[in-house]
Formats: structure tokens, C-alpha cells, sequence
């Protein structure tokens, strides 16, 4: 990869932005498709907090899975574990810098997008 002059190093505060987009990418595609119903959904989402949390820069995740939504999906007694499931918040510190990312459906997308970074 070649240098060009008006390349610089990422700020702290993007670096750290990155992080909480690859914190949402092993959440999501590590436990999309997980068999869930409203029985299991709170300690399918405790794994997935705790799982994610092991990650540096990661100081904490909120997993709400959806019961109610759930429970309108349940074919045979579960159902998939997608987007529309589950509204989820990242919070990454790296370097003094916190950025609070969050997930939630828009338009029928499970968004994830960045709520605030402060320095």
C-alpha cells in the first residue's frame, strides 16, 4: 500500500468508532440464526453480552431481546434469533475516548449506528 501525502493516522476518536462497528459485526453474525424463544432469549442475551464484552476496548453491551415479538414468531416452540429481535447498545473506550454505538430496526434494517463519542 502506497503512502500519499494527505494521508494521516486516524484520530483516536475514529479508531474507536471502529471498534464499536467490529464489535457489532461479531455480535450480530456470531448469533444471527441462534434458536431463541422468550424462555431462553435472557440468557441468549447475557451470553452475548458477556461474549462480546471479552473484546478490547469494550466496556460494556446491552442485549434486549424482544420478547413480545418473540413470542408473535414462535413456530414450534422457537423461532431464529435477527435483527428485529433485539435492540443492543455498544459502549468502547479506547484512549479516553468513549463511543456509545446502538442497534435497532429502521425500515425493517437492523441500524446500527454511532449515538455519541466524547473525548
Amino acid at each position: 500500500m502506497t503512502s500519499d501525502t494527505n494521508d494521516s493516522d486516524p484520530e483516536t476518536s475514529e479508531t474507536a468508532c471502529f471498534e464499536a462497528g467490529v464489535k457489532f459485526g461479531a455480535l450480530y453474525h456470531q448469533f444471527a440464526g441462534t434458536p431463541v424463544s422468550p424462555d431462553s432469549a435472557a440468557s441468549l442475551a447475557r451470553a452475548m453480552e458477556e461474549s462480546i464484552e471479552n473484546q478490547p476496548f469494550c466496556q460494556s453491551v446491552t442485549v434486549d431481546v424482544l420478547t413480545e415479538k418473540l413470542e408473535e414468531e414462535i413456530d414450534h416452540g422457537y423461532t431464529e434469533l435477527t435483527g428485529r429481535f433485539m435492540e443492543v447498545e455498544v459502549v468502547v473506550e479506547q484512549d479516553g475516548v468513549e463511543v456509545v454505538a446502538s442497534m435497532a430496526m429502521e425500515d425493517g434494517y437492523p441500524l446500527m449506528e454511532v449515538e455519541s463519542v466524547r473525548e
